[in-house]
């Protein structure tokens, strides 16, 4: 707004509004809160009103009543600032808040969903503004309060993190800049994956975590051990059924402090300081650079206290030694020394931060002896740790992937104890480590002499004890075992799912216990609402998807194999067992698996946009993809698939990749699905034959389809007619027409002959985008469809032509067509497989999406 007369109007309404101030702390339907008025709670401690930053633009915010200059603690209408030179905040019939300008148009609303009359809403003195019935003040029985909705600062009794029960998610968001308190680009919330942890996020093309706090211990966040408990601050981390979230408390109301996520991307604690009337920082984060998340890589240890900062421990080396030297320590550690699952033992790392947990598995019931045997017959396990170090001595966490963002404190400054795999040699140089996970067959001490008799005694005692117990559970099982059954099966313990009995795994074997959850079949019919039709995610040949909701408000997505589906009871097992060892951004995240009678059930993390087809192939949704987005779930697909190949545990032969096992989560970002007919190559195989060709119409390689082999070059084929479908919005298989008998690669082929490649892209993509981008995907595209596989490039050189504008792309040969150039038949309505004999090789095409 350029209108002087209008600067000058808002500007003494502003400044002289305590003038203004009404004694009343609450707004009824018939007195609103006007532009000239404020609401003081009632011992005066906060205040509410119309502000102006310094923007010309008018917003409802809250602040300190006593403290100048004014401190806004909350803002209600932050996106939806009032651009007139008035405005009221008054109770809508429905009973929501709601924001007028001059014009009476509805600015900002509180949008409960539940229309409610007779309300007020009240500013309270702990600077929480409620909306409640009219003649009840029971804080159980608030419709609306701005501490479920906080902007940018924390304050005593306010809860970051989740409400379980009805899904409110608190976090804090940093103002755009000092005058716009619009939603900034960095985010502070509660991550509930794994051992619950803040962390910060940057919100530019997508959301990137730039810090993370490590988890509460029982005493403080591993990764600020400056948050602690004192004689003026209570600080509280619950996780229960019900909620998860951090809060504090002050001891003395009369002090005044909050916490502060900043424009920069830190967040601080301030407290006021009275005599020198000004806020004063308490402590920062992040506050140095190993604060910086993933620091120093995989399995990197960053140290503040030494000038290199990075270090790797005992039993590794640098990853890439040359950059190590320059003091880079961003691509991390490897391993030095062999390993040997039965002779490995467990390095105790002092003073640190934890690992990042997102992946790992946690059980509150284990002490850390139990989770150190755990681990140890577990040869996937790569650390463990205690989850409360002064609490009853019960918890662990078990990381079984690449251990990232580590880091290590002096002595007197925090952290705790982290217990890392190594091998048996690099525990004989090493002082640190846990007697109770390898012992010395015929090792000695002074102490022998006192332990046996107290072993014996305790020994004892156990016995009897078990014995007794033995034959009440057994009495007790007898009286209730359906119920019994079906506690064993699923295991809940303060919100989070834990490994169950050794014999519930979803691994099939003894040899490969993966500890993950089985879930019950009757937790998977209530979380589904008895896999209704309303929780119908998608369709294939397999069965069909559900949304489901778990008991502490997971939610989830649930893949029932149809009685019918080509996939069976080994299928199921080969994607459990392969993907619970997947650790990728890019690769869906398997949560448990249920097995029971005739039923075969997995369930995922919840991916909110379901599948890629539903938008790619949708007229409506297709322009939800511009092209930036498509380029970055092309590149996505890619690293997904080369971590397959190249970068995981084992080289793994997706052999089913299409575009409807491409999932979107939240930000749209792409990750693979469906490993049930994936293959994993040992050793230094790279082909492999059968004579059962199981996968889909339209993604297959010719020579898959023809003579059964299979290679990595078999989902780079797939990998380049996901690129050109992508491209194009079109399907390859359904693509043919009466003036087009070619399938979608024969016309790429064709238009890129003639020169004419961007007539490709899919019309519905507007806006400006790279022409050459565009002719680079189609190009890759077609070179990894040629039909000879040697031809075909490997995925690490499709990620460096993808992602170098200098890389010169070769011109792609001849590609390969694959189960011939015309659309079969329809099939009636359902799904079914369609099988085929070709050159005595059995052909199995799954119909999916």
């Amino acid at each position: 707004m350029k209108n002087p007369q209008f600067q000058i109007i808002i500007f003494i309404l502003c400044f002289f509004s305590p003038v203004f101030s009404i004694t009343t702390d609450t707004i009824t339907p018939t007195k609103p809160l006007t532009i000239n008025q404020t609401l003081v709670s009632n011992q005066q401690v906060f205040e509410l009103g119309f502000f102006n930053p310094g923007n010309n633009k008018l917003y409802i915010g809250i602040w300190y009543k006593k403290i100048s200059p004014k401190t806004i603690v909350w803002v209600a209408n932050r996106d939806s600032p009032v651009f007139s030179s008035s405005g009221k905040l008054t109770i809508g019939d429905n009973g929501n808040l709601i924001l007028l300008n001059e014009a009476e148009t509805v600015v900002w609303t509180s949008n409960q969903s539940v229309p409610v009359g007779n309300t007020v809403a009240k500013l309270l003195d702990t600077g929480n503004f409620v909306v409640r019935p009219e003649n009840d003040e029971n804080p159980a029985n608030y419709i609306w309060e701005s501490f479920n909705h906080p902007t940018s600062s924390l304050l005593p009794g306010m809860k970051l993190g989740w409400d379980r029960k009805t899904g409110v998610n608190r976090f804090l968001q940093s103002w755009k800049t000092c005058l716009d308190p619009g939603s900034g680009k960095y985010l502070m919330k509660m991550n509930m994956d794994g051992f619950p942890e803040i962390v910060i996020l940057k919100n530019e093309t997508e959301m990137k975590t730039v810090y993370r706090s490590g988890p509460w211990n029982g005493k403080t966040l591993s990764g600020v051990p400056e948050i602690k408990s004192a004689s003026s601050i209570d600080f509280k981390f619950v996780n229960n059924y019900n909620e998860i979230y951090y809060a504090f408390e002050m001891m003395n109301s009369t002090i005044y402090s909050r916490i502060l996520m900043r424009t920069s991307g830190s967040f601080q604690r301030l407290m006021w300081n009275e005599s020198a009337k000004t806020w004063s920082e308490n402590w920062v984060a992040p506050r140095d650079q190993c604060d910086e998340y993933k620091k120093c890589g995989s399995f990197g240890i960053c140290d503040g206290n030494v000038s290199s900062v990075c270090k790797c421990m005992k039993g590794f080396r640098p990853r890439n030694q040359q950059a190590w030297d320059v003091r880079n320590g961003s691509d991390g550690c490897v391993r030095s020394s062999k390993m040997d699952c039965d002779s490995d033992g467990f390095l105790r790392l002092k003073n640190m931060k934890l690992p990042e947990s997102l992946k790992g598995y946690v059980n509150q019931t284990l002490s850390l002896s139990e989770c150190a045997k755990i681990c140890k017959r577990n040869c996937s396990c790569v650390a463990y740790a205690s989850t409360d170090i002064i609490g009853s001595g019960l918890g662990c966490v078990i990381w079984i992937m690449d251990l990232l963002d580590m880091r290590q404190y002096a002595d007197f400054e925090g952290g705790q104890d982290l217990y890392v795999r190594v091998s048996a040699s690099d525990m004989a140089q090493s002082p640190d480590h846990l007697p109770i996970v390898r012992t010395s067959e015929n090792g000695s001490s002074n102490n022998v002499v006192k332990i046996i008799p107290i072993t014996v005694g305790i020994i004892f005692t156990v016995l009897i004890v078990s014995l007794i117990l033995f034959y009440m559970c057994k009495k007790k099982m007898k009286q209730s075992k359906i119920h019994s059954k079906g506690q064993q099966n699923f295991l809940m313990n303060e919100g989070v799912i834990v490994p169950v009995k050794r014999d519930y795994y979803c691994g099939d074997t003894k040899s490969d216990e993966l500890e993950l959850p089985l879930f019950h079949y009757t937790t998977l019919v209530k979380a589904t609402n008895n896999f209704s039709d309303v929780n119908k995610l998608g369709q294939g040949g397999f069965g069909v998807v559900y949304k489901g909701i778990l008991m502490e408000g997971q939610v989830v997505a649930v893949k029932r194999l149809s009685k019918t589906s080509g996939q069976g009871i080994e299928e199921l097992k080969n994607e459990v067992r392969l993907i619970a060892k997947l650790q990728h951004r890019n690769l869906v995240r398997l949560v448990g698996c249920c097995i029971e009678t005739e039923e075969k059930l997995l369930v995922y993390e919840y991916m909110e946009h379901k599948s890629l087809d539903m938008f790619l192939f949708d007229k409506q949704k297709s322009a939800q993809l511009d092209w930036q987005k498509r380029f970055d779930i092309i590149i996505g697909i890619a690293r997904g698939l080369l971590y397959l190949h190249q970068d995981s545990r084992f080289k793994i032969i997706h052999r089913d990749l299409k575009v409807s096992n491409i999932l979107l989560d939240k930000n749209k970002n792409p990750k693979v699905s469906d490993f049930g007919l994936a293959r994993i190559f040992g050793g230094d195989e790279t082909e492999a034959e059968t004579k059962k060709v199981v996968g889909t119409r339209g993604y297959m390689s010719p020579e898959y389809a023809m003579d059964g082999l299979f290679s990595i070059k078999s989902d780079v084929f797939s990998f380049g007619v996901l690129t050109l479908e992508i491209v194009s919005g079109k399907r390859n298989r359904g693509f043919y027409s009466e003036s087009n008998p070619l399938n979608l690669i024969g016309h790429t082929w064709n238009l890129w002959r003639e020169e004419n490649a961007l007539e490709l892209l899919d019309e519905s993509i507007r806006g400006e985008f790279s022409q050459d981008e565009v002719l680079r995907c189609i190009q890759i595209g077609l070179l990894c469809v040629q039909e000879h596989a040697n031809d075909r490039p490997s995925m690490p050189k499709v990620l460096l032509m993808l992602s170098s504008d200098d890389t010169v792309l070769p011109q792609p040969k001849y590609p390969g067509f694959c189960l011939g150039s015309k659309e079969p038949k329809k099939e009636p309505s359902g799904q079914q497989d369609e099988s085929l004999t070709l050159n005595k090789v059995s052909i199995t095409i799954l119909e999916g999406r």
